[in-house]
């Protein structure tokens, strides 16, 4: 049957035979913040009337994920070649609209699977971190193959600016076929304060959110903390394999009373709605969820001056931006934020910028400009 009013109706305001077959493809559907992602995407598209298929090689539960019940599961196995082979058998015979993958190995899969499948050229790859912060050896394959499976494929996705210009200037991607579509964040769950009165009112407390691992350079927002005025709080919420290190920290620097080490959160927004500010110390960051998800909340942001900060923070317009490793630059923007919050209005705005739905209008522009014709040409502004 014709498309018509009802499948218009039925996709919430999709025009008709505008909604597509999708397929998205990563490791795992829990996990980091490329599944998370993922995974945000997928059902916000399913909600949108789209046929959204999520691949994964292992490790997944529907529910726990927090997917649309319309996004259909697709388990591949954790043995590459295998996964590679069913994926191609799925994209010859599904013949998906899009087929999109995410980080470095998946990208890698993903490209060879579609190219066994002849669908090549319905084939978006998508990059959300530097090739250093995928150190694993099939990332490190697919990441240095980059300048040709960016040739044969439709469209290469980055989460910054940033991010798009190290890869087009050092790795190799091909700019007419690279594309900046930020991460969508869930922003509609934030409570964000009311006015600069009522964060000064809050208990002095710092919030950082992320993975306890090198790239973060919690220690150096450690030894920040300790310039810090004393009556400030730092709340540390994250997971990762520097635990033990930033203990033996914590306790040289004599910061045991005040700062705890929350461990993973999923969805800390009760953390957010008590902070009086949120810092961050990374020294790459090719987005930066946490930071939009503060900004969402009202809160004051001091980051470290790296890709996907600089680009949320607006160049410093949102939020305090300081060397990377800098930490006597760090303590002062803290203490600055702490002494003097400002409006949370204008940050709560920037913050609305990278929703999902922000995000999904933005895909789906993608593939529209993709399946009208343009999948050989440059990509459309």
């Amino acid at each position: 049957m014709a498309p018509g009013v009802e499948d218009e109706e039925r996709v919430g305001g999709i025009a008709a035979g505008r909604h597509r077959s999708l397929l998205f493809y990563t490791h795992a559907v829990t996990g980091g913040g490329a599944e998370r992602v993922w995974a945000l995407l997928a059902s916000a598209l399913a909600a949108r009337g789209h046929a959204v298929t999520l691949a994964y090689d292992h490790g997944a539960n529907g529910p726990e994920a927090g997917l649309d019940p319309r996004v259909r599961l697709l388990a591949l196995g954790g043995n590459h070649a295998v996964a590679v082979a069913r994926l191609a058998r799925h994209l010859a015979r599904d013949r998906p609209d899009v087929s999109l993958s995410a980080l470095g190995v998946s990208n890698l899969k993903h490209a060879v699977a579609a190219g066994l499948a002849g669908r090549r050229r319905h084939a978006v790859l998508s990059f959300h971190g530097h090739p250093q912060s995928e150190p694993q050896r099939l990332s490190r394959l697919g990441n240095a193959a980059t300048p040709v499976l960016a040739r044969l494929t439709a469209r290469s996705v980055f989460v910054s600016d940033g991010l798009m210009a190290h890869y087009v200037v050092a790795v190799g991607a091909v700019p007419g076929r690279s594309v900046r579509l930020h991460n969508p964040v869930e922003v509609d769950a934030a409570v964000p304060a009311r006015d600069a009165a009522e964060l000064r009112a809050r208990p002095r407390r710092v919030l950082a959110v992320g993975r306890l691992a090198p790239a973060k350079d919690f220690s150096t927002l450690l030894r920040a903390f300790a310039l810090v005025r004393p009556d400030a709080e730092l709340v540390l919420v994250g997971e990762g394999p520097e635990r033990p290190a930033l203990e033996a920290l914590i306790r040289d620097l004599g910061l045991s009373a005040r700062v705890t080490l929350a461990g993973h959160v999923e969805r800390p927004w009760q953390l957010y709605r008590e902070a009086a500010c949120f810092a961050a110390s990374s020294r790459a960051e090719a987005f930066g969820n946490v930071l939009v998800e503060a900004l969402a909340h009202g809160l004051p942001v001091a980051s470290t001056a790296c890709d996907g900060p600089v680009e949320i923070l607006a160049n410093g317009r949102f939020g305090a931006l300081v060397p990377v490793g800098d930490a006597p630059a760090l303590a002062a923007a803290i203490d600055g934020m702490l002494d003097e919050p400002g409006p949370p209005a204008p940050r709560v705005a920037r913050a609305a910028l990278f929703s999902v739905a922000a995000a999904v209008a933005g895909y789906e522009a993608l593939f529209d400009g993709l399946l009208d014709g343009f999948l050989d040409g440059p990509a459309r502004p």
